[in-house]
């Protein structure tokens, strides 16, 4: 399956080399790429050099916060608020620290050009107006108001809903309330022998970060002995992978993809207000809730880093004026009525830039197929790779298959960095749509859509014409899942002595946590 979580841990050199191919092959971006030669790697789906922490070099300083913030509205129309870093000061050495401590600030971890942007503290205790009239929130509360604490005995355990790199996801119920969710289990032995436990402790962090309604909710997260469990809001919907292999084709309406992928647009730009670059975009991690609506998930590739945001002047008032196709009127300019001037009577609104440009990392993350080129080249990133990832996204869910896919996985890094953009002959999409697509798939990531502007810069594209970002949440999604019938027995009902057990099996390169209800 396109969405394993395979992943190779060997490091990555700083160049990746190609297969002999001419010199002049021609990328999408328009730019002259050397085709070289690609080194063996093995066929696994997802890759990431990032769980070698404990082996990568500690850079020399790290970020003290100041205790000035500035908050700003996120574009999605909902009343959240970011609080940004609004200055920051270098200190002396520090290491990293495996606690317990919500704190996104850590040294780097690269070489040359080295992850610099280290961030302020972030609190696990900042007020989340969608936890205000929550049951399942209440029902945490009320549980932890009774017996002082919250544990695994807690819940019981329905039904396993996927694994990943790092540990596996279960259905469960909140003992006697009715309530459930899904719950990410990780075995601490297991992170801790793959060096993992600060991609897990990372993780952690960020979802305690967020308050955003088309990402995930953390109701709350403890430890066993064994265990390390994060409690969070269950999908019934399933993700957008296994709804799209339902449609007919395998690939969605174009109405249907605006719908997804502008809340998509929306979960991206508000993780790069607060300094964080997903790198893991793909519909296996596009959860679908009851209410049809999008949920952003898997936040252990996710790189934090620190952002200042930017108030500009835009350079246009209305948004489709933006791009050329909408600068050229039908009418013959002699009919044309001669309107009065009034630029100089509006005075647009600034536009609040909060994108990431300038952080850095070398981390060789992500799935094949989703790779932006300058990861493969080992060239260092930054948040571009989210508009690439973004663009492959679309053209996934518009054509029913990625655009670079080769024979194997080497082919597949070969075709990212070496072959242009093609279109299939169908299904017949808009000119919109494909324009979209071309500015983001630019292989020079200087160059790419939204590489200074960010998602304000993608909103405005004529693609999303007609959408109301203030009130997205109010359109219809394509499809509502149905209800699922909790009461109906997932499994066979557990012996007496039920019991969660932790089974060392591997597969492949990986420990996946498992667990024996009986």
């Amino acid at each position: 399956m396109k969405g394993s979580a395979d992943l190779i841990q060997d490091k990555i050199p700083s160049k990746t080399l190609l297969p002999s191919q001419p010199n002049d092959v021609r990328s999408s971006g328009g730019s002259n790429v050397p085709a070289q030669q690609i080194d063996s790697m093995e066929s696994k789906k997802t890759l990431s050099s990032e769980g070698n922490e404990g082996e990568e070099k500690k850079t020399d300083e790290t970020s003290s916060a100041n205790s000035s913030f500035r908050t700003a509205k996120v574009s999605d129309g909902t009343n959240s608020l970011v609080k940004l870093n609004e200055s920051a000061k270098t200190s002396g050495r520090s290491e990293f620290a495996e606690s317990g401590k919500s704190s996104m600030c850590r040294p780097s971890t690269s070489s040359d050009l080295s992850d610099e942007s280290s961030c302020s503290s972030m609190s696990s205790s900042i007020t989340k107006p969608h936890k205000a009239n929550d049951s399942r929130w209440e029902a945490i509360q009320m549980v932890r108001a009774r017996d002082g604490s919250l544990g695994l005995s807690h819940f019981r355990l329905l039904k396993k809903l996927g694994c990943g790199d790092i540990g596996s996801v279960y259905l469960s119920e909140l003992s006697g309330t009715k309530n459930y969710f899904a719950m990410k289990v990780m075995d601490k032995a297991s992170l801790a022998s793959r060096k993992k436990l600060l991609r897990a402790q990372t993780e952690r962090e960020i979802l305690q970060s967020l308050d955003h309604p088309f990402l995930p909710m953390l109701y709350t997260h403890f430890e066993t002995d064994k265990f390390s469990c994060l409690v969070m809001e269950f999908c019934p919907g399933g993700d957008l992978h296994t709804l799209r292999q339902r449609q007919p084709g395998k690939y969605f309406s174009e109405q249907a993809v605006k719908f997804y992928v502008a809340e998509v647009l929306l979960a991206l730009e508000y993780l790069h207000m607060l300094g964080i670059i997903y790198r893991d975009l793909k519909p296996e991690n596009v959860l679908v809730r009851e209410d049809g609506h999008i949920m952003l998930s898997d936040f252990d590739l996710s790189f934090p880093a620190c952002i200042e945001p930017s108030c500009i002047q835009p350079s246009c008032i209305s948004p489709t004026t933006c791009f050329g196709p909408r600068l050229f009127s039908s009418k013959p300019k002699k009919d044309r009525k001669p309107k009065p001037e009034i630029v100089h009577q509006v005075s647009p609104l600034p536009e609040l830039i909060a994108e990431p440009t300038e952080a850095r990392s070398m981390s060789f993350v992500g799935t094949h197929e989703y790779l932006a080129p300058e990861i493969i080249k080992g060239e260092g990133h930054g948040s571009a790779v989210d508009w690439w990832t973004f663009g492959i996204f679309l053209y996934e869910l518009l054509f029913g298959k990625t655009p670079f896919k080769g024979s194997g996985n080497r082919a597949t890094l070969f075709n990212v960095v070496g072959q242009p953009l093609r279109f299939p002959e169908s299904p017949i999409v808009s000119f919109s749509a494909r324009d979209l697509i071309r500015g983001l798939l630019v292989k020079e990531p200087q160059n790419r859509l939204a590489y200074k502007r960010g998602a304000t810069e993608i909103k405005q594209h004529p693609f999303f014409e007609g959408v109301n970002w203030a009130l997205i949440r109010c359109a219809t999604p394509p499809e509502i899942p149905k209800p699922v019938d909790y009461d109906r027995p997932m499994r066979p009902p557990p012996s007496a002595n039920e019991k969660v057990a932790h089974n060392t099996n591997q597969k492949g390169s990986d420990n996946y946590l498992e667990f024996d209800f009986f």
